[in-house]
């Protein structure tokens, strides 16, 4: 087989994507109950907050542990029929949702999972539009079907009028009222019903049935049985069809209905994803695209992440395969300082398991050690021709604290510390150059990343912080031939640069905004760069 042949069938048979959902929605579990059903773990943990006896697999960070919460992005992978599945675990607080942001970048598609009795939430809205944004095909799962939910035509036309794109179910629920008995397959059309499963601790027993089954009725009952037949018919002559095309186009999203605690159509759902799921497409870059079948190896890094082992105090930088093949300890170009670099000790993760890799293929995932010589959205190539990849968007934070160091002994450490967390980009650091003391201004999307910036600084690099909230709600990047603190006219305001050295305007609230806006009518103010 040549380079090329190779490239070829192993790119066709990746499927990358992240789950994207509000909080509370079934996200970790949902992404567990697929390893499961993948084979990657026997026996799925639950995630029940600090007293829990067993936590989510997925989750490394003790803080995660501790609350039974996701706070950063990880990578999981497994083989199922021959297909290699890259899920990009995120998480699904908002106070988080940066990581997510940044980590839909590396996705070929997203499954957007919504809670069947709450409906689309606000922060599935919030993630739907920069999926949208990025031309990301979506299918949906409606979970928590094990309890009472919505009326299902209900949560479509819900879809409909949220989000501004229809769906097409693939299955259909058989009992939405706490009485969830399983689901019709409506390209099968089969009935396939549930049990067991070891209260979503194993895989689930289930029967298939053919809808003119004799037994079916009897299975059912009088009414769930008619209910299903008026609405299966009325799905057949009113529903969308399935045109992936429209798929493609973000115009139609495939709908599947489930319960990922109990497992009720898990298995159904991921061998139907992983059929109409995208493959790794082409991307773009400064000097056009580069496509997954090209057998020169390119790539990007979309996060960093320091400390995984709090043992060796390492940094990874994680690498988004875009084409070619990568082999262990190869030699590549790093686009922006022009140098040759050696991609060392390759790694693809289960959480805080590591397993070296020794090849990887457009659409994985891979994690390389980083001596502080990648930062996000950096490209890497082995291409001589020079170029760069897509810049991956900063979107604005919205609470801000000044952080400094409790103990001034320990600046070199708060220094690291406070450089190596913003490297992730997990805050966004400011700074008045006016000011010559070791403060900083820090921006974050949620109240709780102060939290964990404040755990991390501690059980990390060990130093104590004195965090210091400000009454800030809003950062927007200026865009102008000069701008001073003289033109913010307004004490609500601060005027900071970023870590490139750029302009920022910290504003108390959007009259604030306004204000300074309607006075400087030269300078534009921007929410995302």
């Amino acid at each position: 087989m040549t380079t090329s042949e190779e490239i070829r069938r192993e790119v066709d048979r990746r499927r990358t994507f992240a789950i994207i959902s509000h909080p509370d929605a079934g996200k970790t579990t949902m992404t567990e109950k697929l390893l499961l059903y993948g084979g990657a773990i026997r026996l799925a943990g639950t995630v029940k907050g600090r007293k829990a006896a067993q936590y989510a697999v997925s989750d490394w960070m003790a803080i995660e542990k501790q609350r039974g919460i996701s706070v950063t992005s990880s990578v999981l992978n497994f083989d199922y029929e021959g297909f290699r599945v890259n899920i990009l675990d995120t998480p699904g607080h908002q106070d988080f949702s940066e990581d997510t942001y940044r980590t839909l970048v590396a996705a070929d598609s997203a499954v957007m999972l919504i809670d069947g009795a709450k409906g689309v939430e606000e922060q599935t809205k919030k993630l739907f539009r920069v999926c949208r944004m990025r031309g990301i095909p979506i299918f949906t799962f409606v979970n928590k079907l094990d309890r009472a939910c919505k009326n299902p035509f209900a949560l479509m036309k819900e879809i409909e009028d949220v989000l501004g794109i229809r769906s097409c179910p693939m299955n259909w629920p058989i009992g939405t009222d706490g009485d969830f008995m399983g689901v019709y397959d409506r390209e099968r059309g089969e009935v396939e019903l549930f049990e067991g499963g070891g209260h979503g601790r194993s895989v689930a027993a289930s029967t298939a049935l053919g809808l003119e089954d004799e037994g079916l009725r009897e299975l059912l009952g009088e009414h769930l049985y008619g209910k299903l037949r008026e609405e299966a018919e009325l799905l057949d002559v009113a529903g969308e069809e399935l045109d992936m095309g429209k798929v493609a186009a973000g115009e139609l999203t495939p709908m599947f209905f489930g319960s990922a605690m109990t497992n009720f159509g898990i298995r159904q759902f991921l061998e139907a994803f992983l059929r109409m799921a995208p493959p790794p497409g082409i991307r773009r870059h400064s000097e056009g695209e580069a496509s997954p079948y090209d057998e020169d190896f390119s790539g990007f890094v979309f996060k960093i992440q320091a400390n995984m082992d709090p043992a060796h105090r390492d940094r990874i930088a994680f690498v988004r395969v875009c084409s070619g093949k990568f082999e262990k300890g190869m030699e590549i170009i790093h686009s922006r300082s022009g140098k040759k670099v050696r991609l060392a000790q390759s790694q693809q993760f289960m959480a805080q398991e590591r397993t070296a890799v020794e090849e990887a293929y457009a659409g994985d995932i891979i994690g390389v050690f980083d001596t502080s010589t990648f930062k996000i959205g950096d490209t890497l190539r082995q291409s001589q021709k020079p170029f760069k990849f897509e810049d991956i968007p900063m979107f604005p934070a919205e609470h801000f604290a000044e952080v400094s160091a409790k103990d001034s002994s320990k600046r070199k450490q708060f220094l690291k510390g406070i450089t190596q967390i913003a490297e992730e980009g997990a805050i966004q650091v400011f700074k008045d150059p006016d000011i010559g003391i070791e403060m900083y201004t820090v921006g974050v999307a949620g109240a709780l990343q102060l939290e964990v910036l404040e755990y991390r600084l501690k059980n990390e690099y060990n130093v104590d912080a004195v965090i210091k909230r400000l009454p800030y709600t809003m950062a927007r990047w200026i865009i102008a031939e000069k701008f001073t603190k003289d033109m913010l006219s307004h004490n609500g305001a601060a005027l900071v640069q970023d870590q490139l050295g750029r302009p920022v305007l910290l504003a108390e609230n959007q009259w604030t905004l306004k204000y300074i806006q309607e006075k400087n009518k030269n300078a534009r103010f921007m929410d995302i760069v």
